[in-house]
């Protein structure tokens, strides 16, 4: 089976859905090959952290500060509930362009590592709160994971890989996905789409039904 995951490194969602799904592959024992496609979400985001999460929900989503509050406090529950102690009350918004392009070409070149550098790089994101868009601490999780330094300062320090993820989220928008998470699951001939984030036991239930053969008249939206 052949999971593709489109992701953001700016989304808890992102990060929350791919703990569920992977949950779901163990819980059924599947043998998975993973492919991460990218769908950057805030392509104006600079390199310095200068807006906190609060601050842009009350811009973005027209919200008061105690609403955005709670709304930043409930991603953090549910995260919490699946084992991921986020904290996204206090990530600024950075660019997840470099990050991105990092894990296209740890995909392309190192398949067998790209979903560990992924959720590193969620993990420093959005519990740790480091700045992503930062080379060096780019560069420190890309050598924890094991690539070689030269390997990711050669892309992080030039525009490798910017095309790429501007065709990831321009086949994603014409496929009419417009967000994050979404995930892609094939099975032989069968193809499902699973968009948004499903608890643990829905994405048990579609992976199983494709794995049965028993889609027909199923829709996961």
């Amino acid at each position: 089976m052949r999971i593709i995951y489109l992701i953001d490194f700016n989304c808890p969602y992102s990060y929350i859905g791919l703990e569920r799904i992977k949950k779901a592959t163990e819980s059924l024992n599947l043998d998975i090959e993973w492919e991460m496609r990218s769908f950057e979400l805030e392509p104006s985001a600079g390199k310095r952290q200068t807006i906190s999460t609060t601050d842009r929900y009350v811009d973005k989503y027209e919200l008061s500060p105690e609403d955005a509050s709670k709304k930043i406090a409930e991603i953090e529950r549910i995260a919490l509930d699946d084992g991921l102690k986020i904290n996204y009350k206090d990530m600024l918004l950075t660019s997840s362009k470099d990050a991105l392009r990092l894990t296209k070409f740890a995909q392309n070149m190192h398949p067998e590592i790209t979903l560990n550098l992924v959720e590193e790089i969620f993990h420093t994101n959005l519990v740790e709160n480091e700045n992503i868009a930062d080379i060096k601490v780019l560069t420190k999780i890309a050598i924890s994971c094991g690539l070689e330094e030269y390997e990711a300062k050669k892309i992080l320090e030039n525009n490798y890989y910017n095309i790429e993820i501007y065709l990831d989220k321009e086949e994603a928008l014409t496929n009419g996905i417009t967000a994050t998470p979404c995930f892609i699951v094939y099975r032989n001939e069968e193809r499902l789409i699973i968009p948004g984030v499903f608890s643990a036991e829905e994405f048990e239930i579609a992976l199983k039904d494709l794995s049965n053969g028993d889609l027909a008249g199923k829709t996961f939206v």
